[in-house]
């Protein structure tokens, strides 16, 4: 996505400067859209960290879930084994 609006901004930047002399107007035009722009992608990024951790923390809980039924089954095994044995 960022590399995506940076090259919004430069394909903006060379057209202004293409059809002429930019002014300053134009330039700071460009300027605010590359702002605009990074504002977005740090944006984006911060939310992607957040999505990530939360990820994590949701593997994190189903691999707690999965060892603890592991374990449950492991003592329904064995008590199962011994009633069999009796």
């Amino acid at each position: 996505m960022k590399s995506t609006l940076i090259k919004a901004v430069a394909i903006t930047a060379f057209a202004a400067l293409a059809t002429g002399c930019a002014s300053t107007s134009q330039l700071d035009e460009v300027r605010s859209i590359a702002e605009a722009a990074q504002r977005s992608a740090d944006e984006a990024k911060q939310t992607a960290a957040s999505a990530e951790r939360t990820a994590n923390d949701a593997k994190r809980t189903a691999e707690e879930a999965k060892r603890s039924a592991d374990d449950a089954n492991s003592k329904i095994d064995r008590a199962f084994k011994t009633s069999m044995q009796k």
